[in-house]
């Protein structure tokens, strides 16, 4: 048999730890919870990626789908880096500035073509004129020099590097070969209108946080575009769309020039 005091002794730290226990299963619960909303807030940031890749190629695809508004063969054959931003949006009413976020690829030294960089892009009241609805835009770089550019975590057009309003027009000839000697060349499409666009002025950036989301951690932009950083399964079709369009045009270009002669571009993608 225990003397007073200790029974006493013991009766008052039950006391305690049963005044404590409710507040530490509060304290561990709201732990728990904020854990699982920060794992779902990453989820839902690794879904918004995934379709925005997705996003990016279907653009591309319908792009290329319409034959005399598409982006030229030799556009395509030649390009240095293909940038695609679905769904931009203006960020303001009158003067203001628009923004939106896409995906950019490289062709590396051995002429594949790189993982995916994600990247945003922000300008000002340039575009979106028809009705203030968001565009899909389209940027081909098509030199050395725009490349090197592109290969900046930052660079902005018409200072850093030449940009024009793309030709468009699957066989477009003389335009093409005058509007190439720009560094950029940019497109949008609303409305299901397709046509070069003036983004003169608009700053394009790494999206590093999306990045980190991809790629598990940060990746330099340069590593990335330069081939250094393998893509992940989720790049896969927006990298697939590239290759196809890119590959299709320089065989169907040599087709023309053998009169017809030749391997036809196969449809699917790689």
């Amino acid at each position: 048999m225990l003397p007073v005091g200790t029974e006493k002794h013991e009766a008052s730290k039950m006391r305690r730890v049963s005044a404590v226990f409710p507040r530490f299963v509060m304290v561990l619960s709201i732990c728990c919870l904020m854990v699982n909303v920060s794992r779902a807030a990453d989820d839902k940031d690794k879904s918004d990626i995934d379709k925005r890749i997705e996003a990016s190629a279907r653009v591309l695809d319908e792009v290329m789908a319409t034959p005399d508004k598409a982006i030229p063969d030799k556009v395509m054959e030649h390009a240095k880096c293909i940038a695609v931003i679905p769904s931009m949006v203006k960020i303001a009413i009158g003067f203001g500035g628009s923004h939106g976020k896409g995906v950019a690829t490289c062709r590396t030294e051995d002429g594949r073509w790189s993982a995916i960089a994600p990247i945003t892009i922000t300008g000002g009241s340039w575009g979106l004129q028809l009705g203030g609805q968001a565009i899909d835009l389209v940027m081909i770089i098509t030199s050395q020099s725009g490349m090197e550019h592109m290969l900046s975590d930052k660079f902005k057009l018409g200072a850093d590097a030449s940009a024009a309003a793309g030709p468009v027009g699957r066989d477009a000839g003389a335009d093409t070969d005058i509007k190439m000697k720009a560094e950029v060349l940019t497109y949008s499409r609303a409305r299901g209108l397709f046509a070069g666009i003036d983004l003169n002025g608009s700053a394009v950036t790494q999206d590093k946080d999306e990045t980190r989301l991809l790629y598990g951690s940060f990746k330099p932009f340069t590593e990335i575009l330069e081939g250094k950083v393998a893509p992940t399964t989720a790049s896969a079709p927006f990298l697939s769309a590239v290759r196809k369009y890119s590959e299709q045009s320089r065989e169907e270009r040599q087709s023309r020039n053998n009169g017809g002669e030749g391997t036809p571009a196969t449809a699917s993608h790689p």
